[in-house]
């Protein structure tokens, strides 16, 4: 649980520092350009890192999403059916959405070395593409695990907690 507990603040500071820091380049772009001239076209790789943080800070936030039950869901009809069934069903789920997220996560990884072997770079900032199709093969990989944990019963993403509750009245 100390590991799962340390992952999650690696987790939230990652997206809060790269959140914090799109902000801050966005708004010295939008400087830029107010200023001008040839100054603004010095800053013309902001709008692609801006585009690229915000592909890496939307898949890294995908496990902690799912653990905090922010994913979509029907849950009507889950929340219907009697207990024994519904805990089918709740395993059956985590199960299968592991091994959905896994498969992602070979094909990504198929995709990163496809992409970096054929030498593709970003425009502004000459970076090798594949790089950035690391962020759904880790985004899947931390979707992976916390399907995982849920299945074998060390979360429970499926109850609705007294902290989520609180946010939502």
């Amino acid at each position: 649980m100390k590991l799962l507990n340390y992952l999650r603040f690696v987790e939230r500071t990652f997206l809060v520092s790269v959140f914090l820091t799109m902000v801050a380049l966005f708004f010295w772009g939008v400087v830029a350009r107010e200023i001008g001239g040839t100054f603004a076209s010095r800053f013309a790789w902001i709008e692609e890192a801006v585009r690229l943080m915000n592909v890496f800070l939307v898949f890294i936030a995908l496990g902690l999403a799912l653990e905090r039950g922010r994913h979509v869901g029907i849950d009507t009809l889950r929340d219907r059916l009697p207990e024994r069934l519904r805990n089918g069903l709740l395993k059956f789920i985590d199960a299968v959405g592991c091994a959905f997220s896994l498969y992602l996560v070979v094909l990504g990884y198929s995709l990163v070395n496809f992409v970096l072997m054929t030498g593709q770079r970003s425009p502004t900032l000459d970076i090798p593409m594949g790089w950035v199709y690391l962020a759904p093969v880790m985004g899947f990989g931390l979707l992976a695990l916390r399907f995982a944990l849920s299945f074998f019963g060390v979360i429970d993403r499926f109850s609705v907690s007294e902290e989520a509750e609180a946010e939502t009245h």
